[in-house]
């Protein structure tokens, strides 16, 4: 049990610093844009250089796990990351440090998914609740704690270095979390023990890309004939990749897309709800930095302090309340979080739209952020639980990364939807994505079946 509880920690590690990673350069964006005296469309990159990447790897990196055992992966993944954080650190151009994100991209892919694998064939299904949930706090804070964190550690300017440390100190994190992994890890992965799927890898790596592609660039290209052909490819390439995963599953039952897993409901209902709550989420986290110093014209570190309640709401919304509620009320916890959220959007907008500028402080702000996080914490606590409750442990590694890689599309949609519509009419306009999201997750939530082995004792 000890060492459960160190394998535990180290996924904990894992988890938020791909979390933080993701979202604390958010906040720093003017302070690299003045840096580098880059443009938009350079500074889009550094963004979403590290999701794009991670999101095309993400399918391969589970599946790895399941075929040469989830430490292995996560270490090879953990170190990689930290190589790759020391190199965005030292970055001296953009080109540099775009490199050095994709790389760091490409690591996460590696490590993250075995997080949800570990504790799949660590603990069972009853357990995996509340192992879960402490997740689901750790990552629902990350992911609104970054901005706050990166704009703590610009503002203070640790050594003169600016913006770099928001990279560098992933330098001894990773160290410690590798000597943890490599003491108290289980060895082992699939008992099915798959073989290498490289067409399957080809495969989905291009048919995520024809998607990720186009929504981080078709913006600031002014949405080009060749975005919408990209999208619209990325639907026979996905059938393509289903007819070929099929075919696999019969020869030799080693596809990287397992089809038996769309045959699960609650898997197939997580993948959907999944997809509509981050459009939703990613939306508001990346138009809501946007407003608050470009609209609000707060400082970094103000904007920052801003999202410290959006934190404490998510946390509440997890850990206080998820654990308890969910075995008595199941999937439609989802639905309950959804109109919370919404609510606290509702009243962000109103006083947006009466109070005056001067009003708008983080302080005036923070019951409106306060209630966006609970409910973002509602949806957030059960969603991976519910949608992995079912999962065949053999398949562990390929649920998760397939799971992750359908929130980070959702992600990357409802970024690049809310975005333009922040940029083009204002935070108003953006938000009607967001409601959009909200809405449909609540809709998926009344038919979500929710697994009897989730409540037992």
């Amino acid at each position: 049990m000890k060492y459960h509880r160190l394998a535990v920690l180290v996924a904990a590690v894992t988890l938020v610093m791909d979390i933080l990673d993701l979202t604390i350069v958010n906040v720093a964006i003017p302070s690299l844009q003045a840096s580098f005296g880059a443009g938009a469309a350079v500074a889009q990159w550094m963004v979403a250089g590290y999701a794009t990447v991670f999101a095309i790897l993400l399918v391969t990196g589970g599946r790895l796990g399941d075929i040469y055992g989830y430490r292995r992966i996560l270490m090879l993944g953990m170190g990689g990351f930290v190589l790759a954080s020391l190199g965005c650190g030292a970055a001296v151009t953009p080109v540099q440090l775009i490199a050095a994100r994709l790389v760091q991209g490409g690591a996460a892919a590696m490590m993250l998914p075995q997080v949800m694998s570990l504790v799949q064939i660590l603990y069972p299904p009853h357990r995996r609740v509340s192992i879960l949930s402490v997740f689901g706090v750790l990552g629902g804070a990350a992911a609104v704690a970054g901005p706050v964190l990166g704009g703590l550690i610009i503002g203070a300017d640790w050594f003169g270095l600016g913006w770099r440390p928001i990279f560098l100190i992933n330098g001894p994190v990773g160290l410690l979390a590798l000597a943890l992994a490599r003491l108290c890890l289980p060895s082992g992965g699939s008992p099915r023990a798959p073989r290498l799927d490289l067409p399957g890898m080809i495969l989905s790596a291009v048919t995520v890309l024809a998607v990720m592609f186009p929504l981080i660039e078709g913006r600031d290209f002014g949405w080009p004939g060749w975005c919408f052909a990209l999208l619209g490819g990325a639907v026979p390439l996905a059938l393509l990749l289903a007819r070929y995963s099929l075919g696999r599953m019969r020869r030799d039952g080693s596809a990287l897309i397992v089809p038996d897993l769309f045959r699960i409901p609650a898997f197939a209902r997580g993948l959907a709800v999944s997809v509509s709550f981050e459009a939703a989420a990613s939306g508001l986290l990346f138009t809501l930095s946007l407003l608050l110093q470009q609209g609000l014209g707060l400082s970094p570190a103000a904007a920052g302090l801003a999202h410290v309640p959006y934190a404490l709401g998510v946390a509440v919304g997890i850990g206080g309340l998820t654990r308890r509620i969910l075995p008595r009320v199941g999937a439609r916890l989802l639905g309950w979080g959804a109109l919370v959220m919404g609510c606290g959007l509702t009243g962000l907008l109103l006083l947006l739209g009466l109070a005056p500028p001067a009003a708008l402080t983080p302080l005036t702000l923070s019951p409106v952020l306060l209630a966006m996080g609970l409910g973002m914490g509602l949806v957030t606590g059960p969603l991976s639980p519910l949608a992995l409750s079912e999962v065949d442990p053999g398949h562990a590694g390929a649920a998760s990364g397939l799971l992750k890689t359908v929130q980070q599309l959702g992600g990357a949609f409802g970024v690049a939807a809310a975005g333009g519509l922040f940029y083009a009419w204002g935070f108003a306009a953006g938000a009607v994505i967001v409601f959009a999201g909200l809405g449909s997750v609540a809709v998926l939530a009344r038919k979500f079946p929710t697994s009897p082995r989730l409540t037992a004792r």
